[in-house]
């Protein structure tokens, strides 16, 4: 039986932040079906152009249509002036986008992030609503408990490495808490000065085992 992707959610936990050099974006790989996980190796993280790329929360369908515009859109941008698209006029685009259809709207909430001069990061809404954000930005059915994590553990000016662990440990603790976020592992991808790249599985994987033996409390012997 096929299914329609305007019917399959990423009830998602996803989340970009800045470090020194670079924006790190991730996400967990649940997509759901109303309360069924309809997919546990989904993708939420797009890559627009070299120097640009966005998570989604929302609606599969909606997601990719909104994605295939941008791209559509941006590479335009650069073929007519010879430039390219900042991060911010990328994120403008979408919010007029969406503001436009905000009375039959798209099921989308958008984590912008890329490198013109330096890291940049917004966040856009389902309405049109876009903010920048300075340090990170979360949005999902995760998202409380992923921003309680970022809260308590990002410090400005973190290295990439230090991000990406940090991203992970976000995501981790939506999967752990929300029952819409999930799949296999975590999708990270970082974008520094020498573009968009994915961060291989078996890195992510290494930062989970990590992170796990770090929630073991060593056992306490009496005497």
């Amino acid at each position: 039986m096929d299914t329609d992707p305007k019917d399959i959610k990423t009830g998602t936990t996803t989340v970009g932040l800045k470090t020194a050099d670079a924006i790190v974006l991730a996400a967990d790989m649940r997509a759901s079906m109303g309360n069924i996980a309809y997919e546990e190796e989904s993708e939420k993280i797009y890559k627009i152009t070299e120097n640009m790329a966005a998570t989604n929360a929302g609606n599969v369908g909606d997601s990719l249509t909104i994605i295939r515009f941008l791209r559509s859109q941006v590479n335009l941008y650069e073929f007519e002036r010879g430039e390219k698209m900042t991060i911010k006029a990328a994120a403008t685009l979408l919010s007029n986008v969406l503001n436009a259809t905000r009375y039959y709207p798209f099921i989308v909430q958008l984590i912008l992030g890329g490198m013109n001069n330096k890291p940049e990061l917004f966040e856009v809404t389902p309405f049109g609503g876009v903010l920048e954000r300075k340090r990170y930005a979360v949005s999902g059915s995760g998202t409380d408990f992923a921003l309680s994590t970022l809260d308590q553990n990002y410090m400005e000016g973190m290295t990439e490495e230090e991000g990406i662990k940090l991203a992970i440990k976000a995501i981790e603790a939506g999967k752990k808490r929300d029952i819409y976020s999930g799949g296999v592992s975590v999708s990270v991808v970082v974008i520094d000065r020498a573009g968009v790249k994915e961060i291989s599985q078996e890195i992510v994987k290494k930062h989970v085992q990590e992170l796990k033996k770090e929630r073991v409390a060593p056992a306490k012997t009496k005497v």
